[in-house]
């Protein structure tokens, strides 16, 4: 679920609520179009750096929902992860 916490839940609340201690927002509602296109909310794509032309990663988890994320945030988390495999891994003490 950690890719999930990156997400904007949209659901219906025509006034933003945010819990910035906890950096999560809720921002409203939007419609999905006839070709599956929806609208992220100016306020999500100002507080989340989205700008015309940038990439995002539409990620899915069946119990959690959809999540969208930059893909060159989502980049660097993965290139993160990879770095672990080009460790050696530890040896296990000896008892």
């Amino acid at each position: 679920m950690g890719y999930f916490n990156e997400v904007t839940c949209m659901f219906h609340n025509h006034h933003c609520r945010h819990d910035h201690n906890d950096k999560k927002h809720i921002f409203g509602t939007v419609k999905v179009g006839e070709r599956g296109q929806i609208v992220i909310p100016k306020e999500a794509r100002d507080i989340f750096d989205i700008r015309p032309g940038d990439t995002l990663m539409v990620l899915g988890d069946e119990d959690h929902g959809i999540a969208i994320v930059k893909a060159d945030r989502f980049r660097r988390i993965a290139e993160k992860m990879l770095q672990i495999f080009e460790k050696a891994p530890e040896e296990p003490p000896e008892e």
